[in-house]
């Protein structure tokens, strides 16, 4: 078993409900087997922060707040990160590397676990490179990493989205209106595809697969001609290409003028982001909060926490930042070159594997959804 004395937690990138069980998990579960725990404020920025700073008091009130079991009492409800968050491309220089480890050198911080997307795996990897042992853990309500099948955050996001549908649907029935709501996704669909079939959108659009606008306008005009007053179209965000208008704002203005159906236009935005976290993600958080640290004790680092077939396991966080530019069709010449031939053919058998189930799914919501 791997011996620490202290172990640093922070949250980077986009803020998901969630968060805050997996820092009470870490932060526990180390305490549990006698390691101390840092809570790093605003993300690697953090990080950064503490190494100009030479007054203690200040670095534990602005930079590294130890945390002890009382510190994450009663955050397990709580969406957001009682670390804050914050995006730093400083981190990604050499120089900004030095500050990071410089902190770490000097606070004794042994290892480092990192809530987030995959620019927070990015910098763990590096810092794993630097001899700071790191984990990841899978935080986005976006869903968009493709290693694993459940990020935290995502569940509480289908649920604000799917009470947002819900309440909208009163008033397009009121005015027998059509509302084309865009939610939050950053180029992945599983938002407005799960919540979408779960409100019964009559017509849903995705990144993954083109939109057929005669195909969402046919069905609008046939829900309408069966009696149907309030709709709900729902459209991921991001669907546009550079100078085009997207697509939810353009199938607003033809359900319009091409089917005699009023129609509005709503955009969730960050309301998504918020709200107290389901079940489903405080469980999920809490056991990889608990295997992040195992990990690190059996003598293990630059890994990323997974939901797998319903099961928690780990992957190399290399591997899965790969996987994912693979998936996303934004492989680099090289990327392949560190793993074997089956490890590839595993990458694109997920790969497969997710893509088949984001067209099941759509296949579904077009044969039971208008």
């Amino acid at each position: 078993m791997a011996k620490f004395k202290k172990i640093g937690i922070l949250t980077s990138g986009g803020d998901a409900p969630g968060m805050n069980a997996a820092i009470r998990a870490v932060t526990r579960h180390a305490l549990s087997q006698g390691i101390e725990v840092v809570g790093v404020i605003g993300g690697y920025a953090g990080l950064l922060g503490a190494a100009t700073e030479t007054d203690k008091d200040v670095i534990a009130e602005k930079y590294l707040r130890p945390l002890k079991s009382g510190s994450v009492s009663k955050t397990i409800t709580l969406g957001g990160t009682m670390l804050y968050s914050s995006r730093c491309p400083e981190f990604k220089t050499k120089e900004g590397m030095d500050l990071a480890l410089k902190t770490c050198h000097e606070q004794n911080i042994d290892a480092i676990v990192a809530i987030g997307g995959d620019g927070t795996f990015r910098g763990a990897t590096d810092l794993t490179n630097h001899g700071i042992p790191s984990i990841g853990i899978p935080a986005t309500i976006d869903n968009d990493i493709t290693a694993t099948d459940h990020t935290i955050g995502f569940d509480t996001a289908l649920n604000t989205c799917l009470s947002m549908f819900d309440y909208l649907r009163d008033t397009s029935e009121s005015h027998a209106r059509c509302i084309v709501t865009e939610v939050m996704g950053n180029g992945c669909g599983y938002l407005a595809l799960y919540a979408g079939i779960a409100a019964g959108a009559v017509t849903i659009a995705i990144p993954e697969i083109p939109y057929d606008y005669e195909y969402g306008l046919n069905k609008i005009r046939d829900a309408r001609a069966k009696g149907k007053r309030g709709m709900i179209a729902v459209c991921c965000e991001k669907m546009a290409k550079e100078g085009e208008e997207n697509v939810a704002e353009h199938l607003t203005k033809l359900i319009s003028s091409e089917t005699g159906v009023d129609s509005r236009f709503n955009r969730l935005g960050h309301i998504v982001r918020g709200g107290i976290p389901t079940l489903r993600d405080r469980l999920v958080a809490s056991q990889m909060g608990v295997g992040a640290v195992s990990l690190l004790l059996e003598g293990k680092s630059n890994l990323v926490m997974c939901l797998r077939d319903n099961r928690v396991t780990h992957t190399d966080i290399n591997f899965a930042l790969v996987l994912d530019r693979m998936y996303k069709n934004k492989l680099k010449d090289g990327d392949l070159e560190p793993f074997t031939a089956a490890q590839v053919e595993e990458m694109k058998l997920r790969c497969t594997r997710r893509a088949e189930n984001i067209r099941e799914l759509y296949e579904i919501s077009k044969s039971i959804c208008y």
